[in-house]
């Protein structure tokens, strides 16, 4: 029998008058070979329960088996017809514009307009040498990056543009996104000054799974004090969050469940214990509900399971048993 979620959650008011949305995370570990069979039962699963969006996270290099994104995008993408599709983030500094745009584009082409993409520059830890990047440069190219990406998907059939990084004289770009002028993009970021940026160039701020409910909080007022002060209509600027989570019965496995996700995605990162929400039903709804009080009109959910299977079983009693009780 197919559980939707009830209308009075997909109706719930938010804390600055927007609708409330619930996303789900997109399995990407890929340790023992991809489930296709479960990844796709996954997905079907995820609309007949009625998330808004799947999302996926970007790890180009690194120690966790991570699928990349875009690419299980696409794949996602003939997988679903309702699902909105996001990455959150790309560390776009990282990534040549024109290739990074190319690829965007196909995979808001093949899910006919359902992608929504994630970006920011990455912090100062990141290894640009690896990617050619000089570490002063990173955030002068993200901007102009950003902006070559845009004229990419513009209406213009051929481009003319020179920055410092790159220089383009009436070159020709098809096809374009099917949303337009393009993709929404959502920005991650935790500075201040970076907070400012996201207002001024960005669609939406989505916090990150690695920030704590206060940090976030914090970030959220700072983000409304900008859009006052940039005279950008709050309504059109939504604001989210990826929360860490685990579902158990029994509240200390699910402390220890969840904590042994994360280090599976980020090693032994500083800080990483003190973000995901776990608990019983009652204890996860409570640490939503205060993401929820924080600032976050949508809910990124993700569960940090060893597999599929068990990912699905988060995605089902978060669905029976906690989203029901934010409403």
């Amino acid at each position: 029998m197919s559980l939707s979620l009830p209308s009075t959650v997909a109706g719930r008011i938010g804390p600055y008058g927007g609708e409330m949305r619930f996303s789900i995370s997109i399995p990407q570990l890929d340790s023992t070979g991809f489930d296709d069979a479960g990844f796709r039962a996954y997905l079907a699963r995820a609309e007949e329960l009625g998330y808004t969006g799947g999302w996926v996270l970007e790890q180009t290099v690194g120690a966790a088996p991570l699928l990349a994104p875009l690419e299980l995008l696409a794949y996602s993408a003939a997988c679903t017809r309702q699902l909105r599709l996001g990455v959150a983030v790309l560390v776009s500094s990282l990534h040549d514009p024109l290739q990074l745009a190319s690829a965007v584009t196909a995979v808001d082409r093949l899910s006919h307009g359902r992608l929504d993409v994630g970006v920011a520059p990455g912090g100062g830890f990141r290894p640009f040498s690896a990617f050619g990047v000089e570490k002063t440069t990173f955030v002068r190219r993200f901007t102009e990056g950003l902006q070559l990406m845009k004229a990419a998907w513009s209406d213009e059939p051929r481009i003319t543009f020179h920055g410092r990084f790159r220089h383009l004289d009436d070159l020709p770009i098809q096809p374009k996104p099917v949303q337009r002028p393009h993709p929404p993009l959502w920005f991650g970021a935790r500075a201040p000054q970076a907070l400012s940026r996201a207002v001024r160039l960005g669609d939406g701020f989505l916090g990150a799974g690695s920030s704590t409910t206060a940090d976030f909080a914090k970030a959220v007022t700072t983000v409304r004090a900008e859009l006052a002060a940039q005279n950008r209509d709050p309504a059109t600027f939504p604001i989210g969050k990826r929360v860490y989570l685990m579902v158990d019965d029994n509240a200390e496995r699910a402390r220890e469940r969840v904590l042994a996700g994360l280090r599976r995605i980020y090693g032994a990162m500083p800080g990483i214990d003190a973000v995901p929400v776990w608990g019983t039903p009652d204890d996860v709804s409570r640490g939503l509900r205060e993401v929820i009080d924080a600032g976050a009109e949508t809910l990124l959910l993700n569960p940090v399971g060893d597999d599929v299977a068990q990912d699905h079983e988060q995605m089902e009693r978060l669905a029976a048993e906690v989203i029901p009780q934010l409403s």
